[in-house]
């Protein structure tokens, strides 16, 4: 009996004995697995200059945000670079303020939550009576450990109306525009991030003319260059790719626009807000201008300077 029990006693330590070291192997096979490490900080705002970025504001949060563009920097059709119609011509742009006092100004406000950490909701008011509304959806994240996953994606889908009727009988679907955009993004390093755009924009009604088409098809480029913990480098660039040459509207005008959009700009970051400076060849403040309808020539120096500040509040309790 007595060797019964010795030997029960000498299986049940060695049984607790295993179980001890297979726990222990589990728990350090645990820890030894890689966690996921992802992107952080791949631009610093929901929108890079004029164009959104894969970023969107914080579960939970609330943006205000104000997009201000001034008049151009520079008119060169105020006289030719000779003798005095050259100094008349700074003078009056200098007595401007170089844009800053035209009284030409276009102001876009917006306010976006996030109900959840991959989508975003928005409105926006443009400026000449515009108005938008908006969902953002992160798709994808960049990320190593678990999953090496290289770039960013976000799907941003938005609605544009005017509400100012520009014909007597006009229908109000005539008014309304549609753009739809596909945002790929990589942080290269903790200094440099570049990010694709191509996009798509429906009008729901086009100029008369031969092979228009309700669809404007653009492919745009941007990134930031972080200089330092509070400052960043920006730059946009974007090329309309139709619709832009001999439209003939309504009353029979040629139309013509200009399919590039350039801009750079810097952007400061306070801790409570962050505030971008910029400039570049445009006045607009929707991205359906921007993409579809630009009138500024980068070739003819049409360059205005402009502004954003945008303040984040949480919500939650």
């Amino acid at each position: 009996m007595k060797k019964i029990l010795l030997l029960l006693a000498l299986s049940v330590s060695y049984m607790t004995t295993a179980f001890a070291q297979e726990g222990t192997d589990s728990v350090a096979t645990e820890s030894a697995k890689p966690k996921p490490k992802f992107a952080r900080a791949t631009f610093n705002s929901t929108r890079i200059i004029n164009m959104q970025s894969v970023e969107i504001v914080t579960k939970g949060n609330l943006q205000i945000l104000i997009n201000h563009h001034f008049g151009y920097f520079w008119d060169k059709d105020r006289g030719e670079k000779t003798g005095e119609v050259f100094n008349q011509r700074f003078r009056q742009n200098a007595a401007n303020l170089f844009g800053l006092n035209t009284g030409v100004a276009h102001t876009y406000i917006s306010l976006d939550y996030s109900p959840t950490s991959w989508a975003n909701l928005g409105i926006a008011a443009t400026g000449r009576t515009g108005y938008e509304g908006w969902a953002k959806f992160k798709l994808l994240r960049q990320q190593t450990g678990v999953k090496n996953i290289p770039i960013s994606i976000a799907w941003y889908s938005m609605a544009n109306i005017y509400t100012q009727k520009k014909e007597v009988n006009e229908f109000t679907d005539n008014r309304w525009s549609f753009l739809h955009q596909l945002l790929i993004a990589r942080k290269f390093s903790n200094k440099f991030s570049l990010q694709l755009m191509p996009t798509v924009i429906h009008f729901n009604i086009v100029p008369y003319g031969i092979n228009n088409s309700n669809m404007v098809w653009s492919m745009g480029m941007a990134g930031k260059y972080k200089l330092t913990s509070k400052l960043n480098l920006t730059f946009e660039y974007a090329r309309q790719l139709n619709m832009y040459e001999n439209l003939i509207s309504k009353n029979g005008a040629i139309l013509n626009y200009n399919p590039d959009l350039l801009s750079a700009g810097l952007e400061i970051n306070t801790g409570g807000h962050l505030f971008q400076f910029f400039i570049g060849n445009t006045v607009d403040g929707s991205n359906i201008d921007h993409l579809a309808r630009n009138n500024s020539a980068i070739k003819d120096g049409k360059f205005a300077m402009g502004f954003t500040l945008n303040r984040s509040l949480s919500l939650k309790k």
